[in-house]
C-alpha cells in the first residue's frame, strides 16, 4: 500500500505531540517536594556542627550523610534520611537525627528554628557539649514530641519550653545530670504542657515533690524520673492512672510513699521503684497488674512477707526485690515456679532462709538469677543445670555447703558464676571439658581443699578466677593459668598453695590486670611479672621474698598499676637507690612488716618498717595518692611542702616519727582532706593559720605528744565546718568509697585506721566511722583560754585537751556539742567551776577535769552519776557527792599532780586496747577488749552490718572489668 507524503508528515506530527506530552507528564510526576528555604534552613544547619566519625552511639552511619546538593540540581529534602515532609503541603514536619554524631551547639539564630512546620525534633544521643537548651525551641509552637535525651546538655530548662502547649511527648533524659528544673519547675511544667502522655526527666535535677496534679493527667502513658533528686511524698494516685503503662520513679532515696491497693484492669507494664523509700507491706492486690512485665523495687524499705499473688503476674520478664527487709521461707515460694516467662530473677538480701528453692525448676527461659546475701542452706543443687539459657548466678554471701557441682563448671551455659562466702567443700571438680562457657569463676572464703586441678586449663573463655581465702594446698604450676589466654584477674592469696612461677619457654603469658599471690609460699619475685604491661593490683605480701627489691620490680605497668602490695615478706632494702616511682597512677602502696632500712623516697607506705632519714621532697607535680601512712618509723626533717600538690588526699598519718617542723598551715589546701594524724613527733610554734585553704573536708586531727605553744587556734575553730555538722543518716566506714579507686575492693578489704588517746587510753580504730570528729591537741604546751567559739563543733565525738598549761574557766558553751562522748581537760590551770550545763551531754561516757585550780560543786544527774572520783582528783575546792569532800564541808585533797618523766610522757595514756567493735546506737564505741600491744589485722565483720550493698556494687564492677 502506497502512502502519501502527507500521510507520514502527520503520522510524525502526532508522533512528537504525543512525547511531549509523555515529558511533560514524566517531568511532572518528577516534581520536587521540598521548598527552597527548608532544604537551605536544613544544609546550613548541617554545616553548624562537627559530624564526628569516632562518636560512641551505634546507630550506624549519621542521618546527615545522605543531606546532599547535586551540583545544577535542586535538592529534594524530604528525601534525606531523618527528614519527614507533609503530603499536602509538603512542609518538613519531622526531624529525627538521632544517634547522629552531631558535635557542638545549638545557637540562638540557628536555621532550625525556620522549620516552624515541625511536628517532631528527635536530636537524641548526639553531643552537644554541655552547652544550654536554646530558648528558642519554643518558637517550634506546632511540635507533638520533643526529644533531646542523652545529649549531653547542661544547665536550666528553658521557661520557653512551656509555650509548647501541644506537646504529647517530652523526653530531656540525660545520664549526665547537667540539666535543671528549678525555674521553672517541674510544676510548672505540668500545669502548662497538660496534653503531655510521655514524660521523661531522669537524670535531670528537679529537687522537689512531685505535684500532685500529674494524679490527674489522665492520658498519661509513661512517666519516667529517675534520678531527680526527687523528695516527700509521692503521690499515690499516680498508680491508678487508667492509660498509664510505665513507671519508673527509681534512685530517688528521700522520695517517700507505700504502694495503694491495685485494682483490675491496670495497664501498668514496667513498675520501677528501685532506690526509693518506698515502705510497708507489698499488698496483696498486686496481683491484679495483669500487664505487668518488669518489677524492680530493689533497695527500698519494704517488709513483711511476699505474697503468693506475684505469682499472678504471668507476663514477668524481670523480677527484682532485692535488698528489701521481706521475710522470705524457701517453702513460701511456690509461687515463683508460676513465672514460666522470667529472664531475670533478683532476690539477693530479701531474708531467703532454708534450703535451694525447688520451684526455681520450672524458670526454663531464666538467663540471670541472684539468690546473694541470704541464709540460704543446704547443697547448690545440680538440677539448675536444666536451665539451658542461664548464664548468670549469683549465689554468694549464704551458708551453702557440699561440693561444687561439677556440671555447673563444665556443662552448663552459665558464664558467670559467683558462689564466694558459703562454707562449699570438697574439692574444685576436675571434670572439665573445653566447652564450658564459663567467664568468671568466683569461689574465694569456703572451705575447698585438695589441689588446683590441671584440667582447669580448659576453660578457655575464663578472664577472671578466684580461689582466694580457702584451704586449698599442694603444688601448682603458674603454667596452668598461662594456657587461659583471656585470662585477666587470678587471685590464689590465703591458701596453703606453693606456687611454681617458672613459665616455660613455650608459655604465652597472658596480660593481667590483677593478680592477687599473696601467702603462696614464694621465695622471690615471679619473673614472669617483668613483662606485665596492663597491672592494676599486684598483691605479693605473706610470702617468703628476701632480700633487696630487684629494681625492675619499678618499672611493672607503669601507666596502668594503682595499687602494690609487698608486705609481712623479709625484703631488706633496694637493689638500686634511691627508689624512685614510676607509676603514673598508683594510690596504694604496701610494704610494711619487712626488714627495709635507709633513706626513703616519698612513698604511700603503712607503718612498722625501720625507715630513717628525711623525707624527699616529691610530688612537685602532684600526685595520685588519696591515703598516706608513715606512722611508727624514724623518720626525720621536715614534712615535704609538694605533699600540698596531692589534692586528692583523704588520710595522712606521720605519727610517732621524730620529724622537726612547724604546724604545716599548707595542708589546708587540701580540698578532700579528713584526718591528719601528726603526734608524737617534735613538732613546735604556734599554729598558724592557712593563708587560702582552712581544712574545708577536716573531722580529725591529732597534734598529741609535740611542742606545740601559744593560744588555741579560734581562727580555725571557727571553720571546721566538717565538725559542725556530719549527716548521720549515711553511716558508712572512711575508705569504703576505695571502691572509686581500687575496683577489685571485694578482694582486698584495706580500711582507714588510726591510733587516738580516747576515754584514758590509747584505742586503735580498725575502722573509722564516717561520722567520726575528734581533736585531740593533748600533750603539748598550748597555754591560755579555751574559746566559747569551740563549742560550735557540734558534731564533735572526742575531744582532749589534756596536760597543756590552759587558764580560765571551761567555757558552758561545750554543752551544744550533743555528739560529744569524751572530754578531756585534765593536767592544766583550769579554774572556776565545772559548768552545769555539761549534764546535757547525754552520750558522754569519759570526763575528766583532774589536776586543775577548779573549784564549787560538781554536776549531778544524767551522766554525771556514772563518773567516779578520778574525774575530779587533784581539785582542791571541788566537792560533790561522788567526793571525799562534801559541799559544805572544808575537807581538803591534795592538788599535787602525778610526776611525769619526759621518758614517760608520751605514754602516760599508752595502755594499748583495741576496739573489737564500733556500733552507732547511743554512741560510736561500744565495746573494747585489752590486749598487750597494738595489732593491726584485718576483720569481716563489718560485712553484716554494712557490707552488703557494698559489695554487691564492688561484685557488679568486677563483672564490668
Amino acid at each position: 500500500m502506497e502512502i502519501s507524503f502527507y500521510g507520514i508528515l502527520l503520522y510524525i506530527f502526532f508522533f512528537f505531540f504525543h512525547l511531549s506530552a509523555l515529558t511533560h507528564s514524566f517531568n511532572s510526576s518528577l516534581q520536587l517536594r521540598c521548598h527552597d528555604d527548608e532544604s537551605l534552613a536544613l544544609l546550613q544547619f548541617k554545616k553548624s556542627f562537627i559530624i564526628s566519625n569516632t562518636c560512641d552511639y551505634s546507630f550506624g552511619p549519621s542521618k546527615l550523610e545522605s543531606w546532599k546538593l547535586i551540583h545544577g540540581e535542586r535538592g529534594d529534602c524530604c528525601s534525606w534520611d531523618g527528614v519527614e515532609c507533609d503530603d499536602q503541603t509538603n512542609h518538613v514536619i519531622s526531624l529525627d537525627l538521632s544517634g547522629s554524631c552531631l558535635s557542638g551547639s545549638i545557637n540562638s539564630n540557628s536555621t532550625l528554628f525556620r522549620l516552624v512546620h515541625l511536628q517532631t525534633l528527635n536530636l537524641a544521643y548526639n553531643n552537644f557539649n554541655y552547652s544550654q537548651i536554646p530558648s528558642q525551641v519554643g518558637q517550634l509552637s506546632r511540635l507533638t514530641h520533643l526529644s533531646l535525651s542523652e545529649s549531653y546538655f547542661s544547665g536550666q530548662i528553658p521557661s520557653q519550653v512551656l509555650n509548647l502547649s501541644g506537646l504529647i511527648s517530652l523526653d530531656l533524659s540525660d545520664d549526665s545530670e547537667q540539666v535543671k528544673l528549678y525555674k521553672p519547675s517541674l510544676r510548672d511544667l505540668v500545669q502548662q504542657l497538660t496534653k503531655l502522655k510521655e514524660l521523661d526527666l531522669s537524670g535531670v535535677d528537679i529537687s522537689s515533690t512531685v505535684p500532685d496534679m500529674l494524679a490527674n493527667f489522665s492520658s498519661l502513658e509513661s512517666l519516667r524520673l529517675s534520678s531527680c533528686g526527687l523528695q516527700g511524698e509521692f503521690p499515690i494516685g499516680i498508680f491508678q492512672l487508667p492509660n498509664l503503662k510505665e513507671l519508673d520513679i527509681s534512685k530517688n532515696l528521700d522520695l517517700k510513699s507505700y504502694l495503694p491497693a491495685f485494682q483490675l484492669g491496670n495497664l501498668l507494664e514496667s513498675l520501677i521503684l528501685s532506690e526509693t523509700n518506698f515502705v510497708g507491706e507489698l499488698p496483696s492486690s498486686i496481683g491484679n497488674l495483669a500487664y505487668l512485665e518488669y518489677l524492680d523495687f530493689d533497695s527500698c524499705n519494704f517488709n513483711g512477707q511476699l505474697p503468693s499473688s506475684i505469682g499472678n503476674l504471668t507476663k514477668l520478664t524481670t523480677l527484682s526485690l532485692s535488698n528489701n527487709n521481706f521475710r522470705a521461707p524457701t517453702t513460701s515460694l511456690s509461687w515463683v515456679g508460676k513465672l514460666s516467662d522470667l529472664n531475670s530473677l533478683s532476690l539477693y538480701s530479701v531474708g531467703l532462709n532454708g534450703d535451694f528453692p525447688f520451684s526455681l525448676m520450672n524458670l526454663t527461659h531464666l538467663s540471670s538469677l541472684d539468690l546473694g546475701y541470704n541464709q540460704l542452706t543446704g547443697p547448690i543443687p545440680s538440677w539448675l543445670v536444666n536451665l539451658t539459657m542461664l548464664f548468670e548466678l549469683y549465689l554468694d554471701h549464704n551458708h551453702f555447703i557440699g561440693q561444687i557441682p561439677s556440671c555447673l563448671i563444665s556443662e552448663a551455659s552459665i558464664e558467670y558464676l559467683y558462689l564466694n562466702n558459703n562454707q562449699l567443700s570438697g574439692q574444685i571438680p576436675s571434670q572439665i571439658n573445653n566447652h564450658s562457657k564459663l567467664r568468671i569463676l568466683e569461689i574465694p572464703s569456703n572451705k575447698l581443699q585438695g589441689s588446683i586441678p590441671s584440667t582447669l586449663s580448659n576453660l578457655r573463655n575464663l578472664k577472671i578466677l578466684n580461689f582466694d581465702s580457702n584451704n586449698l594446698s599442694g603444688v601448682v604450676d603458674v603454667n596452668i593459668f598461662f594456657q587461659l589466654k583471656k585470662l585477666r584477674t587470678l587471685f590464689l592469696s590465703h591458701n596453703k598453695l606453693r606456687l611454681l612461677t617458672e613459665s616455660s619457654a613455650l608459655a604465652t603469658v597472658p596480660n593481667f590486670t590483677k593478680l592477687g599471690l599473696a601467702s603462696c609460699n614464694l621465695s622471690g619475685f615471679p619473673s614472669f611479672l617483668h613483662n606485665q604491661n596492663e597491672l592494676r593490683l599486684l598483691d605479693l605480701s605473706s610470702n617468703n621474698i628476701k632480700g633487696l627489691i630487684p629494681s625492675w620490680v619499678w618499672n611493672i605497668s607503669r601507666n596502668s598499676l594503682t595499687y602494690m602490695n609487698l608486705s609481712h615478706n623479709f625484703l631488706t632494702g633496694f637493689e638500686e637507690g634511691p627508689v624512685v616511682l614510676q607509676w603514673a597512677h598508683l594510690t596504694f602502696l604496701d610494704i610494711r612488716s619487712n626488714m627495709l632500712q635507709g633513706s626513703l623516697l616519698s612513698i604511700p607506705l603503712w607503718s612498722t618498717n625501720h625507715f630513717d632519714g628525711s623525707i624527699s621532697p616529691a610530688w612537685r607535680n602532684g600526685c595520685n595518692l588519696i591515703f598516706i601512712n608513715l606512722s611508727q618509723n624514724k623518720l626525720q626533717g621536715q614534712l615535704p611542702r609538694s605533699l600540698a600538690n596531692c589534692s586528692m588526699l583523704e588520710f595522712i598519718d606521720f605519727g610517732e616519727n621524730q620529724l622537726h617542723d612547724c604546724f604545716p598551715s599548707w595542708l589546708g589546701n587540701l580540698p578532700k582532706l579528713k584526718v591528719l594524724i601528726l603526734r608524737s613527733n617534735g613538732f613546735y610554734g604556734a599554729l598558724k593559720e592557712a593563708q587560702i585553704g582552712k581544712f574545708p573536708k577536716l573531722q580529725i586531727i591529732d597534734l598529741s605528744q609535740n611542742t606545740f605553744t601559744g593560744d588555741l587556734p579560734t581562727a580555725y575553730f571557727e571553720i571546721w565546718d566538717a565538725m559542725e555538722i556530719i549527716d548521720r543518716s549515711q553511716m558508712t566506714y572512711m575508705g569504703e568509697n576505695k571502691s572509686e579507686y581500687f575496683p577489685f575492693i571485694s578482694y582486698d578489704s584495706y580500711d582507714y585506721s588510726l591510733i587516738m588517746t580516747n576515754k584514758g587510753f590509747e584505742l586503735e580504730y580498725l575502722k573509722i566511722p564516717s561520722t567520726l570528729a575528734a581533736i585531740d591537741f593533748s600533750c603539748n604546751k598550748f597555754e591560755g583560754v579555751i574559746p566559747n567559739v569551740i563549742g560550735n563543733l557540734t558534731a564533735l565525738h572526742l575531744l582532749n585537751l589534756s596536760n597543756n598549761m590552759l587558764t580560765g574557766h571551761i567555757p558552758s558553751s561545750l554543752a551544744n556539742m550533743r555528739e560529744l562522748e569524751c572530754l578531756d581537760l585534765s593536767s592544766n590551770q583550769l579554774s572556776g567551776h565545772v559548768p552545769s550545763q555539761l549534764s546535757q551531754l547525754t552520750f558522754l561516757s569519759y570526763f575528766n577535769v583532774s589536776w586543775n585550780h577548779l573549784s564549787g560543786p560538781v554536776p549531778q544527774g544524767k551522766q554525771f552519776d556514772t563518773f567516779d572520783g578520778n574525774s575530779y582528783k587533784g581539785n582542791s575546792g571541788l566537792c560533790g557527792a561522788l567526793l571525799e569532800k562534801k559541799c559544805g564541808s572544808f575537807e581538803t585533797i591534795p592538788s599535787t599532780p602525778p610526776t611525769i618523766t619526759e621518758e614517760d610522757s608520751g605514754s602516760f595514756f599508752k595502755i594499748n586496747w583495741m576496739i573489737i567493735l564500733i556500733g552507732y546506737a547511743g554512741g560510736l564505741i561500744v565495746g573494747v577488749v585489752a590486749g598487750n600491744e597494738v595489732t593491726r589485722r584485718k576483720h569481716d565483720w563489718f560485712v553484716k552490718t554494712f557490707g552488703r550493698k557494698l559489695l554487691r556494687r564492688q561484685r557488679k564492677t568486677n563483672t564490668r572489668n
